[in-house]
């Protein structure tokens, strides 16, 4: 299947949410501050998603190729090991954002500027989750992004062989790859999303305690057959 963009993506900014999370109240200086940021994002934000569906080729014992382009990882394996058909995708805030000129040297507008790009990435990956679901009639779906995790479950350097197997990102919804696997926008999400029974969250292999994108707790029992399988 040829690329899916998703470039009409509605989204909604709620001056009170946002501004709790960044912990501004929303009477001070600092709140009409931010109240002005929220409005620009209104007026540029354009979250945005990419997808194909492709269909696995062959699989390793820790590998698994796809359209000839092959991933290693023991976990993604495991994860695939009874799935034929995935959705390579990327999700982002939108390219949009880092046009917006930002007070200079307000490391405190930057801090929440960031948190409104934030917002707009979960617009972005919440629209995805459900048009795949409607589309392709899948029922419980589960995710893994190279790079989440424990450094060693998907290494990050793999964002290439995904960028390869999507194609065009950039063009068509203008998110770039650097040289050190980071995207651009920083709000960008990419990985492979696939049906399943269970439930799995790249967090549940992840060791790391103080992160403020946890979405589930650390599970050592899949951890481990992971570690020393």
């Amino acid at each position: 299947m040829t690329l899916e963009a998703l470039t009409n993506i509605p989204f909604e900014l709620e001056d009170a949410a946002i501004l709790k999370t960044v912990h501004v109240a929303a009477n001070s200086p600092d709140g009409q501050e931010g109240r002005a940021l929220i409005a620009k994002a209104r007026h540029i934000g354009r979250p945005k998603a990419l997808y194909r569906e492709v269909f696995i080729e062959a699989k390793g014992d820790e590998t698994v190729t796809i359209e000839g382009v092959t991933f290693t990882s023991r976990m993604l394996r495991a994860n695939l090991d009874k799935v034929e058909r995935v959705f390579p995708f990327i999700a982002t805030c939108g390219c949009e954002m880092d046009t917006a000129t930002l007070p200079a040297g307000d490391f405190l507008a930057e801090f929440w500027w960031d948190a409104i790009k934030a917002v707009l990435l979960q617009c972005a990956t919440k629209r995805l989750d459900a048009h795949l679901k409607q589309r392709f009639a899948l029922e419980k779906t589960a995710s893994m992004s190279p790079g989440s995790g424990d450094a060693t479950v998907w290494p990050i350097e793999q964002q290439r062989e995904l960028f390869r197997l999507l194609g065009e990102v950039q063009a068509q919804i203008g998110v770039e790859l650097t040289d050190s696997f980071l995207m651009k926008p920083n709000k960008t999400i990419s990985g492979l999303v696939f049906p399943t029974a269970v439930d799995f969250r790249s967090c549940q292999v992840c060791r790391r305690e103080a992160c403020p994108a946890r979405s589930a707790a650390f599970d050592p029992n899949l951890w481990e057959p992971h570690r020393h399988g």
